[in-house]
């Protein structure tokens, strides 16, 4: 039995020192590989031969844009531009294709009628695609289908919802090549010129605006240029991305003046309209009692309800772009921007700037103490009782819930949704009084649509 073991284990160190051997030499082979192809490759960088060429396979992908002096490289690019956008153009459905694709969806419907709505089913969805051509490819896909599909129990998507989805591609892209042509320097952007360039020729297409004279034309284009230069230009950069107009609502405001039946209502609430356009330049003239063009702080103390305080209006002198300490129209659409949407993060940032006035990035106990005591001398001046700072100190702090107890920011505003209240309690009496009454004014409007009610 002690004769066996002995050769079992005899067996077994055998094996263990063979595999060590291998391993060994595995080990050596390794190395021996990797010092000849470091040799290699360092003989070859020192000798400087470049043996990888794969570099030359990448294909160009920057363009130097052509200098000022190169006249004929400038045509060239301009005339490839024109080319391309002409071709993107005739890749679009035109009147009489819409036309066809309306019949082909109404004649492939699938009843049941759901309410007013014609439906169609996928199997019929995708057999329109089929007859309606070419250019209607991209649309009749199987994503297209099932971001319109909603609660239909025989799983089919509205028609109408489908044809409005379509139009509304084709708009933008329509609008898209439009702007696109007006983009001088070729980069996806308008500058402040382009801009004014399409709305001033956009102008004659607006029945809205046939009333306008045309010595107002050239106020009308800076009006309505400065609403797309104020919100989509924050950083103050002089041009607008072609896709942020598209993505705004703006513009959808500015076409819609090409309704005919366009309401009252509707073309009051509309910056682009004539009336709109007329009331904030008939401003600008009113608040401009020297008829000089332009307006100084005293003539612009008298803008709205004539309660903004003088702290707030010497900011603006100081921050904003003045002409021996007056403003111009331009410097005016932004303040006017400003002060009617202060809830807009743009609005914001705007009146913002002007309460932080050591530029700290970010308002202080301090701050808003130095603008609230405008707002009690006001109050003092129209004999009212001055409110204690601290009561405002303590109510603004927990309006905006800042992430540091004693700091408010820029973003601490847009987050909290108080912004435009706490901007309009610093920088206007009216606004603090309409603040500090709200539950009266709330009472009133209760009891005025009690009234209203019995009436009736």
């Amino acid at each position: 039995m002690a004769e066996e073991e002995r050769s079992h284990w005899s067996h077994v160190l055998k094996r263990r020192i063979a595999v060590l051997e291998k391993d060994a030499r595995n080990e050596e082979e390794k190395k021996a590989e990797e010092t000849e192809l470091f040799t290699k490759y360092y003989t070859e960088w020192r000798s400087g031969v470049e043996t990888d060429e794969s570099y030359k396979t990448i294909p160009r992908f920057y363009y130097k844009l052509p200098a000022e002096d190169e006249v004929l490289l400038q045509k060239l690019r301009e005339e490839s531009r024109a080319v391309f956008l002409q071709r993107k153009s005739r890749e679009l459905l035109d009147n009489e294709e819409l036309q066809n694709l309306w019949f082909l969806l109404d004649k492939h419907q699938v009843p049941p009628v759901s309410g007013d709505e014609a439906m169609i089913n996928y199997e019929a969805f995708l057999q329109v695609g089929e007859k309606a051509g070419p250019k209607c490819r991209n649309f009749f896909t199987a994503r297209v289908y099932s971001k319109l599909l909603h609660n239909d129990p025989y799983g089919r998507i509205s028609i109408m919802q489908f044809f409005n989805y379509v139009m509304r591609k084709v708009w933008l892209h329509q609008t898209r090549i439009g702007l696109s042509l007006y983009d001088v320097a070729g980069q996806g952007y308008l500058r402040e010129s382009d801009l004014e360039n399409y709305i001033l020729e956009l102008i004659p297409t607006l029945p809205q605006l046939d009333g306008l004279e045309k010595s107002f034309y050239s106020f009308y284009v800076c009006t309505a240029v400065r609403k797309f230069f104020f919100f989509l230009d924050p950083l103050r950069t002089g041009k607008i991305k072609i896709q942020d107009i598209l993505a705004c609502s703006f513009l959808d405001d500015l076409l819609e003046l090409r309704d005919e039946e366009l309401s009252k209502e509707s073309q009051e609430s509309n910056w682009f309209s004539a009336p709109s356009a007329l009331r904030v330049y008939g401003q600008y003239l009113n608040l401009d009692k020297d008829h000089n063009g332009m307006l100084s702080k005293e003539e612009l103390s008298r803008y709205g309800t004539a309660t903004l305080t003088s702290v707030f209006l010497d900011r603006v002198f100081q921050e904003c772009l003045t002409y021996d300490g007056e403003m111009d129209y331009k410097t005016y659409l932004d303040f006017v921007l400003a002060l009617e949407n202060r809830k807009e993060p743009a609005a914001l940032q705007y009146i913002f700037k002007l309460l932080d006035m050591e530029n700290l990035g970010y308002l202080n106990v301090f701050s808003l103490n130095f603008f609230f005591r405008a707002i009690q001398e006001q109050m003092k001046l129209h004999g009212q009782e001055p409110v204690f700072f601290q009561d405002v100190k303590d109510e603004i702090f927990d309006m905006v819930k800042p992430k540091d107890p004693y700091k408010i920011t820029l973003q601490d505003l847009v987050n909290s949704c108080q912004g435009d209240t706490v901007v309009s309690i610093l920088i206007d009496l009216n606004g603090f009084w309409t603040y500090e009454n709200r539950e009266m004014l709330v009472a009133n409007d209760d009891s005025s649509n009690t009234v209203d009610l019995d009436e009736t």
